[in-house]
């Protein structure tokens, strides 16, 4: 049995036009109802109980409600009690209602003037320079930073959990809106149209022009990089959006005005997709994606060069990316030709006789059946894969020493045959072929 009473519940309802309730819904709500009630009540108790205080407060009440991610009441902000006067009106239930201050206007009259308040005034602090947010009193510090994380957030977070922590008094600081001026604005949206004009050549290169020499685009850094991530990660199947899209981040790259670095870390994801990716371009032909996963690759070795320094795990971690997509055989043959090719452009020779070299034997096998497929649209895509394979080992090629022919001894056999076993006869087919026993020297002593 419920202690709120069910004629309430009636007299709201038929008041937004519900005329007859059932008695099983009349008793859920009065049931629900005492539930909400008596928990803001303990979360009041709680605010009240921090406070030191034993008077229940309707800061208190509204504290809870905004706790419980309720809309609070407005218009009830008094530090004083609340005084309620008792009214009757006929038979049934009396009214209660707040009572108003009398104020005596000869006091009112007779008080001392308040003291003028000081003149407005504003000051100004560097929020961030360069990406780095500077250690002044205005700006949030790295404790409060930590704290923060552990703030229970969103609108199903337990509130217990803040008690928990041991962050229940913290004061948190707003945030400060990001805004962007007009001109700004307007600069991004047309540079976003022009990049990705199909109709004008012109207009597409003044757009990148702009974007690689323009000295006032540090604002815009986090919104390109957001832009160029929903780019690729949505048009997965528009090889124009994509290509488009590796030239603008290469133009960004490019901008010495600009302080990439902090988001590097946001730029690779989509420059690996356009290199591994699975599946790119909706054109049957498969070899189509290839320009595309050569920009990428270039991209991505410009970011290592620029970028290796500040980060001694971005190599490492592209190179196990790539080679990871080099040597699945799940994966597609144009995810094999991207993780070829961006071994070499992140790693350069010690890549290729590292990681690529030690496994083209194996992978030589894998793209044999293919190869042999005539007529297959396989075919030409694996012959493309074969031919970055040999082209990345073509840089282990060393012509400063010398290579002396001594058929009488056997030796170009006994070389033949060395290099046979260390990458397959495929690919010895493939560098005899070539006539440049140079780099057959160096494939058999690497």
């Amino acid at each position: 049995m419920s202690v709120w009473n069910p004629d309430n519940i009636k007299d709201v309802a038929e008041s937004i036009g519900i005329a007859s309730l059932n008695d099983d819904v009349l008793q859920g709500l009065s049931s629900d109802i005492e539930y909400r009630l008596s928990q803001v009540l303990e979360e009041s108790l709680k605010f009240m109980r921090h406070s030191k205080r034993a008077t229940l407060s309707t800061q208190d009440l509204s504290h809870a409600l905004r706790v419980l991610d309720i809309e609070p009441l407005y218009g009830y902000e008094s530090t004083r009690p609340l005084r309620f006067g008792e009214a009757s009106i006929g038979p049934g239930q009396p009214i209660f209602y707040v009572e108003d201050e009398e104020v005596d206007f000869e006091k009112l009259i007779n008080a001392p003037l308040p003291k003028v308040p000081r003149e407005i005034s504003f000051t100004a602090h560097w929020l961030a320079v360069e990406g780095v947010q500077p250690s002044i009193p205005q700006n949030p510090t790295l404790a409060d930073s930590r704290t923060q994380e552990l703030v229970p957030k969103g609108p199903g977070a337990n509130p217990n959990l803040t008690a928990i922590s041991g962050a229940d008094n913290v004061i948190v600081k707003p945030l400060v809106k990001h805004v962007l001026s007009k001109e700004l604005q307007l600069y991004f949206s047309n540079v976003c149209s022009a990049v990705f004009d199909e109709i004008s050549d012109d207009y597409r290169a003044a757009a990148l022009a702009s974007i690689r020499t323009d000295p006032g685009l540090h604002q815009l850094i986090p919104y390109f990089v957001q832009f160029i991530a929903e780019k690729v990660t949505h048009s997965l199947r528009k090889l124009f959006v994509l290509t488009q899209t590796m030239q603008l981040t290469a133009a960004l790259l490019e901008n010495k005005n600009l302080h990439v670095d902090a988001y590097i870390a946001s730029i690779i994801p989509p420059v690996l997709t356009c290199l591994v990716g699975r599946h790119l371009g909706s054109s049957p032909t498969r070899l189509s994606s290839h320009p595309l996963r050569n920009a990428a690759a270039t991209l991505l070795g410009s970011i290592c060069k620029k970028y290796a320094k500040a980060s001694h795990t971005l190599k490492p971690r592209l190179a196990r990316t790539c080679l990871k997509h080099f040597l699945d055989p799940t994966k597609p043959l144009g995810a094999n030709y991207g993780g070829i090719i961006g071994l070499q452009a992140v790693g350069g020779k010690e890549a290729v006789r590292e990681l690529i070299l030690p496994n083209v034997k194996e992978f030589s096998i894998l793209i044999r059946e293919p190869l042999e497929d005539e007529g297959s649209p396989k075919q030409a895509e694996a012959e493309a894969v074969l031919t970055a394979l040999i082209a990345a080992l073509q840089t282990l090629e060393d012509d400063h020493f010398g290579f002396r022919n001594e058929v009488e001894n056997g030796a170009v056999a006994n070389q033949n045959r060395r290099l046979e076993e260390k990458v397959g006869p495929l690919v010895t087919g493939r560098v005899l072929r070539m006539e440049r026993p140079n780099l057959v020297k160096a494939l058999i002593e690497s």
